[in-house]
This record gives C-alpha cells, sequence and structure tokens, in this order.
C-alpha cells in the first residue's frame, strides 16, 4: 500500500495562505467579473514545482519516499472568440527526483539526452508533445478536450482552468465547484467521493486577484484508508489572476497531513507537500495557424 502512494505521488507531479483584504485597491463593495481574455498566438509559459514526503508505518516498519519534480510547460493559445478559447497543453522539460525508503536515488532530466529510468517512463512520454487540447469558456468551464498522449494523468496538479462564478464577486465572496475523487476500498471495490472546491475572492490589487481555494468533502470519509487516498487529491492554497489580461499568473498548494490507522491499528501516514506554479517569460506571441 505505501509503495501505490510513492507511485502515486510521482504521476501526480495540478489552496491556504490567507490574504488581507485591507490591501485591497477600491470600495470593498465593488465587484469584480472574472473571466479569462486568451489571443490565439498567445503562448503561456509556466514553471511547475512539486516537492512531497511521504512516511509510512506499517507493523512497525517504516519507510520514506521523497519526490522533487521542476517542469516547463506551456499553453499554447491557437484559436479564440468571445464565446470560447482553445489551447494545446504542452509539457516542455522537466528534472524529476526520487528516493524510497534506503534505496538510492532516482534522477532523470529531460533535457540531458539520458534515456528515462523504468520509473520515469511514462512522464517521459509526455515530453514535448500535447498532452491535451482543451476548450475552455471565458468562465474557465472546461468545455472540451482532447488527451492526446497517454492517459489523463499529467505533470500539473487540479485542474489547467479555474472555472468561474457567472455573475462579478466582491471581495469575501465564495462559491464552489463541484468535483469527484476515486478511492479503492480494501475489498478492492471503488467509490466515489464527492467534493466541492470553495474559492474565495481574497484582494484585488494593482489589477491581480487573489483567490483562495480549500477541498471540502461532502461524502463523509468514516475509513482512513480512503481518506489517506483522498487527502493528496484536495486543494488548499492560493491562486494570482490578472483580471486585465484574463489569464493565471500563479498558484500555490500544500498538503500537511497525518493519518492514524489508514492499514491497521498501529499505521501511520504523513504527507507533506507544495505544488507551485508561476507564470514565467510572461506571454508570448507567435504567427496565427
Amino acid at each position: 500500500m505505501n509503495r501505490l502512494f510513492a507511485a502515486a505521488t510521482v504521476i501526480l507531479a495540478f489552496n491556504c495562505l490567507s490574504a488581507s483584504a485591507e490591501d485591497s485597491t477600491g470600495d470593498e463593495a465593488q465587484k469584480y467579473l472574472l473571466r479569462y481574455h486568451l489571443n490565439a498566438g498567445q503562448n503561456l509559459h509556466y514553471e511547475v514545482t512539486h516537492v512531497a514526503k511521504t512516511k509510512t508505518r506499517i507493523r512497525g516498519a517504516e519507510e520514506i519516499s521523497q519526490v522533487h519534480t521542476v517542469s516547463q510547460r506551456h499553453w499554447e493559445v491557437f484559436t479564440a472568440n468571445d464565446s470560447e478559447m482553445t489551447f494545446n497543453h504542452v509539457v516542455d522539460a522537466v528534472e524529476m527526483t526520487q528516493q524510497q525508503g534506503d534505496a538510492e536515488e532516482i534522477r532523470w532530466d529531460s533535457e540531458s539526452g539520458e534515456k528515462p529510468p523504468a520509473l520515469f517512463k511514462r512522464v517521459s512520454d509526455q515530453i514535448g508533445n500535447t498532452i491535451s487540447t482543451i476548450t475552455i469558456s471565458p468562465r474557465g468551464d472546461e468545455t472540451k478536450r482532447e488527451n492526446n498522449v497517454g492517459t489523463k494523468a499529467s505533470l500539473g496538479m487540479g485542474t489547467l482552468a479555474v472555472a468561474f462564478p457567472e455573475k462579478p464577486v466582491a471581495l469575501g465572496e465564495s462559491w464552489s465547484i463541484p468535483r469527484n475523487v476515486k478511492a479503492r476500498k480494501e475489498n478492492g471495490e471503488i467509490k466515489v467521493i464527492k467534493i466541492r472546491e470553495l474559492y474565495t475572492l481574497k484582494k484585488v490589487k494593482t489589477g491581480v486577484a487573489t483567490l483562495s481555494v480549500r477541498s471540502q468533502p461532502l461524502t463523509p470519509l468514516n475509513e482512513e484508508s480512503i481518506r489517506a487516498q483522498v487527502v493528496q487529491q484536495m486543494s488548499n492554497g492560493e491562486i494570482r489572476f490578472d483580471l486585465d489580461n484574463g489569464y493565471m499568473l500563479s498558484k500555490q498548494l500544500d498538503w500537511d497531513e497525518t493519518i492514524v490507522g489508514f492499514q491497521g491499528a498501529n499505521s501511520l501516514m504523513e504527507y507533506r507537500a507544495r505544488f507551485s506554479e508561476k507564470m514565467v517569460d510572461g506571454v508570448q506571441r507567435t504567427a496565427r495557424r
């Protein structure tokens, strides 16, 4: 079971820092319309860093797995109008490090020219290829997706675009987006867990909106073995969004979880992780196709 968590951590290589509304500009009663404004020919480049440490103890045996991933990716916008925008999600490069227990640390840099270790083969197949072609509405609703490489798993965490509310929101106002995650019960049965992502507009300053996001399970997590699987898919952190230009500037998610009894009375799992994504090199323009 502990090795299952380590493998999941590698593949996962896409929110509760608080931001004070006191720094916001303008009247607090003012409302803000959150919308994407992507243009054909734009390339939005991001650097994604994922650091995670998982410690498990089962029947007295303790094992620690650690992963550190830095990847470069971009959105290649090729069509855009008032009702929808379509872009390719491309992973350009990745540096990965993992160590499990007392085993030797495994490293791989996609730009080194070296053959990837078997552990990273699934990720290496994504490098330089269009992972998915996605169409979103200005509100960020994903209306169409075509997965081109492997499965839906990618180097990111969470959804690529944030689903915004239909109406403008004021500082401190929240909205929620439903989501389902799957977990495997001890008898092998798959259980669907209903979650809502609660977003809150915390601050607006110099044209940048700061949002907090926190996942809230709606399905009771009565079994610790289920909770151990679900916590890695919960979000808790902060997103910064450029209101004027209509795209995300950064995202940070954090995990700090301890679960006792996830595999027997004396078992324990500790999960500490951080996922950060930030725009790099601004927005590049390419010729229209």
